[in-house]
């Protein structure tokens, strides 16, 4: 019989909650609000688009003050982008006070849902001592985030990757993580939805990876 993990690393979005409808919803409705009208579809091809190429974010900052403005930064360029590209860039007033809003709103509860199978899980591990921690490709923001889905108490750690100078699928971010936990890569597993970043990654780094396929039944 295999050895039970002592810890269980999993990926946040896609993995453990997602996007209310989609990103370019949540975009357009929150334009909206600012007297722009666009279509979801455009700003979801764009957003993808845009958020592809930009790359993850991974600033190793110490000053909290400062590594927020790199986060707001990082993603205001996305967002300028993503509405210039749809066509209704210069629609805006002040477009600034329109992302800082729009910004703020995924610090919230509001544009996310919880997936229905993963309190029982996590609570299963939990009961059966198995610690568990977040690994993900995400900003600051995720916090407050875990907090409001009633997700944190769960966790023992949260590694993400503009805090870690490091972002998945460098290893890096992995040996991070699991010095958080003082244990060694073959008594780790990673959950997550990327099979790039999360499956592969984790398995080059010595983990169990296991893709979850949400795309799937």
């Amino acid at each position: 019989m295999k050895q039970p993990p002592t810890v269980i690393f999993l990926d946040a979005v896609g993995t453990l909650f997602g996007i209310r409808g989609s990103v370019g919803q949540v975009y357009g409705d929150t334009a909206k609000q600012f007297g722009v009208t666009v279509s979801a579809e455009a700003l979801d091809q764009a957003f993808l688009q845009n958020f592809r190429n930009a790359g993850a974010p991974a600033f190793l900052e110490p000053n909290p003050t400062e590594l927020q403005a790199k986060e707001f930064a990082w993603w205001l360029a996305i967002a300028t982008q993503t509405f210039q590209q749809a066509g209704v860039l210069d629609q805006f007033s002040d477009f600034t006070k329109f992302f800082a809003e729009l910004y703020n709103r995924f610090a919230t509860a509001a544009p996310w849902e919880v997936y229905p199978d993963v309190v029982p899980s996590l609570e299963r591990w939990q009961q059966q001592g198995v610690q568990l921690g977040i690994l993900s490709n995400f900003d600051s923001r995720l916090y407050p985030v875990l907090h409001a889905l009633d997700l944190a108490h769960f966790f023992s750690s949260v590694t993400i990757s503009t805090e870690s100078g490091a972002a998945k699928p460098d290893r890096k971010i992995f040996e991070i993580a699991l010095q958080k936990h003082q244990c060694t890569p073959e008594q780790a597993w990673h959950i997550g939805d990327r099979y790039d970043e999360d499956y592969q990654a984790a398995r080059s780094a010595g983990l169990r990876g296991i893709w979850l396929r949400r795309d799937k039944e």
